[in-house]
């Protein structure tokens, strides 16, 4: 695999959330601080930060401070590492439907015989 079963777990659990999930598509279009990603969103300040806690466990964002404020950006490396994982579990799929395909054809010509 590309990454570990508990990192591949952390990042498909911190996606798993729609929040989360629009958090990292507005970082990854423009950083934006903390309080302003809160703006987004009909829930508390605290409840932001902690869905930005779950992406940063995750490695999909990172926060640096800047005077008073806490800005968020996108790690690209982790959303290409989740890319990776997707399409190694694509291939995995691929070639199972392939053999499924093979199996079920070498049957078609034993029932012809």
């Amino acid at each position: 695999m590309v990454v570990g079963d508990a990192e591949a777990d952390r990042i498909f659990h911190a996606l798993a959330d729609a929040t989360r999930r629009d958090i990292v598509a507005r970082v990854i279009r423009e950083e934006q601080s903390v309080s302003g990603l809160a703006r987004h969103y009909a829930m508390s300040f605290a409840a932001v930060q902690k869905h930005v806690a779950v992406l940063e466990r995750a490695a999909l964002v990172t926060k640096v401070r800047r005077g008073r404020e806490q800005v968020v950006h996108a790690d690209l490396t982790a959303v290409r590492q989740v890319a990776r994982l997707l399409d190694a579990y694509e291939k995995l799929w691929r070639h199972r439907a392939r053999s499924i395909e093979q199996l079920l054809s070498e049957d078609r010509e034993g029932d012809e015989s």
